[in-house]
């Protein structure tokens, strides 16, 4: 008997081990349910409460006259909570919004999607439609019963004075996943700076969120406020901001600029802030903003002309004879040349057989008729003076660099540093470029093509302008910005510090000169106002794809100079032909108040009536 009752007590052991392990599991699931499980917690917390958020109002943007430019417009999302949308009218909403019901379904399977909307929770508003009109969300809330689980947040969105500056104000549009994992600010449904300025001054301009804490019954309606509002939080505004920019002389500059592409560049050498920043094409910035957002950014990305492309700032190009000024400023600080140093031109430089080629005009000449007149073989010999001469440097590669030196510090082959995103540096390449491609074999002949701005130079508008407050300023410049003031907030001291440049002013001053005369008698004559003393001087860039770009930088007046701008016309021609008249305009019209003077409509005319493609 007594192995039978141990065999009983065995079992009757086992039995109770199940039964409390059993007992554990479920207490154990109990406890991850009510207390440890974040989604159920998040479930019961939604079924009580409605975290409401408030969305704060975008910081405005305001021109240099304090003009409004940028402002912001009521609008709505159409929001839903997918476990409150049993019995919802597909149909009705579909009509409403004007689309179709495939796109609402659409919409849900992505909403519902949580590889691409990581904060999904059936429990939790997800935005079904992004910036529906204040008529259609009027009609929805009058229809809410028809909605179960539909909600309407309100709140603003971009809208635009003027039809100009679409590129350099930028634009927002919903974040992504990125975006949220980078800055917690942000979930899903929200609306951040994509481009631009909006991008670039995005933590300013956003302010920051509230959220209104609202009480449900059983049924999940609203019932008020959870204890009057005392765990709100409240909203702050976002930062308005004064631009630098002139947003009628942008306006001008994009009309003159129609029917071509390029872009013009205008900076106010005493401070760096671009008083104009054209590049072209460009679209009216309404165009992203609204439900058609999303078809009309498309259409412009896959336009063969490139209208989301920033030439201003993005594109890199031969900057052509507007880089012999800064050419003459390398010569003469070096000690190579003097402002007196007289070279011979035969029609082209002699020492390769008459190239590169020039034109017509009188030899020999010094420096300054040189700038004035375009002397190619002039720019030839002063290069082979600064890199051949081994009684300066040992080698060609010790002379290039410290040439490279000279051209870096003066704003060109890096980043200028302006607040807007997606500058490039352009190109300004070292002696190891050199000793690869001729097998460390060379001499200024062999490269004699940057002497004149071509080969392998290459420089954005941007830069070219900014060069052209480098000699406006005798020597030095302020990194250039489109943001005069943030309300509220210090100066960037980045945009107060003077750059220097290390070249002597009166070098400057003789480059000024130079450039004077090219407008008085030279190859800039198109660019004479009666009454300022504009300095100019052209470019012809060669182009391997087409015609010749069309290239023009300039200053004024002379002394104490309140403009500097470099125009770029792609397949232009001669500097002469488009970017000297288009220079004259936008000079007129900024120094003369919104303007232009009688001896200015012919070339207006011309400029608004040309088309280049």
């Amino acid at each position: 008997m007594r192995p039978s009752h141990s065999r009983y007590s065995e079992r009757s052991f086992i039995i109770v081990g199940v039964m409390t392990l059993v007992v554990i599991v479920y207490v154990a699931r109990l406890f991850y349910v009510q207390v440890l499980s974040p989604e159920y917690k998040l479930a019961a917390e939604n079924i009580a409460f409605y975290h409401r958020t408030l969305y704060p109002s975008r910081g405005l943007m305001r021109d240099r006259n304090d003009s409004l430019v940028v402002y912001n417009t009521a609008t709505a999302d159409a929001k839903v909570i997918m476990r409150q949308m049993e019995g919802f009218d597909s149909l009705a909403f579909c009509h409403i919004l004007d689309i179709d019901l495939r796109d609402l379904r659409e919409r849900l399977e992505q909403v519902k999607d949580r590889e691409s909307n990581r904060g999904y929770s059936p429990f939790v508003p997800q935005t079904i439609f992004s910036q529906i009109t204040p008529v259609e969300a009027g009609l929805l809330e009058e229809q809410l019963y028809k909605f179960p689980g539909l909600l309407i947040e309100h709140y603003t969105s971009r809208a635009y004075t003027y039809s100009a500056g679409a590129l350099l104000l930028g634009s927002i549009g919903e974040v992504g996943p990125g975006d949220i994992k980078r800055d917690p600010y942000y979930t899903p449904g929200d609306y951040a700076g994509t481009t631009g300025l909006e991008k670039s001054y995005e933590r300013f301009l956003r302010g920051n969120k509230g959220t209104s804490i609202l009480l449900r019954d059983v049924h999940g309606r609203v019932q008020g406020q959870y204890e009057e509002g005392k765990y709100d939080q409240e909203l702050t505004s976002g930062h308005d901001l004064k631009l630098s920019i002139d947003i009628k002389l942008q306006a001008y500059g994009e009309r003159l600029m129609q029917g071509k592409s390029g872009a013009i560049v205008m900076i106010e050498p005493s401070t760096g802030e671009v008083l104009a920043l054209v590049s072209s094409p460009t679209f009216d910035p309404s165009r992203l903003v609204g439900k058609e957002r999303g078809k009309n950014y498309q259409s412009l990305a896959t336009d063969p002309l490139k209208p989301l492309y920033n030439r201003a700032i993005q594109a890199a190009y031969p900057p052509g004879s507007t880089f012999k000024t800064v050419q003459s400023a390398a010569f003469l600080q070096e000690g190579c040349i003097t402002p007196g140093t007289m070279y011979s031109c035969h029609g082209g430089y002699p020492l390769l057989g008459g190239r590169p080629r020039c034109h017509g005009h009188g030899s020999p000449l010094d420096l300054r008729h040189a700038i004035a007149t375009s002397c190619n073989a002039y720019f030839c010999w002063g290069l082979r003076a600064f890199l051949d001469d081994r009684s300066r440097y040992a080698t060609v590669e010790e002379a290039f660099d410290h040439w490279r030196d000279y051209i870096v510090k003066m704003g060109f082959g890096h980043k200028t540093g302006v607040d807007l995103p997606g500058e490039s540096r352009g190109y300004i390449p070292s002696s190891a470029v050199y000793d690869k491609l001729h097998n460390g074999r060379w001499t200024s002949s062999s490269i004699v093509s940057i002497s004149i701005g071509q080969g392998e130079i290459l420089a954005t508008p941007l830069q070219i302008a900014n060069f052209g407050a480098v000699v406006a300023n005798r020597g030095h410049y302020f990194t250039p910005h489109l943001v005069k003031e943030i309300d509220g907030m210090p100066q960037d001291s980045l945009y107060i510090e003077r750059m220097e440049t290390g070249i002597r002013p009166e070098y400057f001053q003789v480059i000024a000169e130079g450039m004077r005369m090219a407008v008085i008698g030279g190859t800039c004559r198109k660019a004479n106002l009666s009454d300022f003393a504009i300095c100019g001087k052209t470019g012809t860039a060669e182009n391997p794809h087409g015609k010749d770009h069309s290239l023009f930088l300039g200053f004024g007046p002379m002394e104490e100079p309140k403009v500097s701008i470099a125009v770029m016309v792609e397949n232009g021609g001669f500097g002469a032909t488009y970017a000297v008249p288009i220079g004259r305009l936008m000079l007129d019209y900024y120094l003369h108040g919104d303007s232009i003077t009688p001896s200015s409509i012919s070339y207006e005319s011309a400029m608004l009536s040309s088309v280049i493609r």
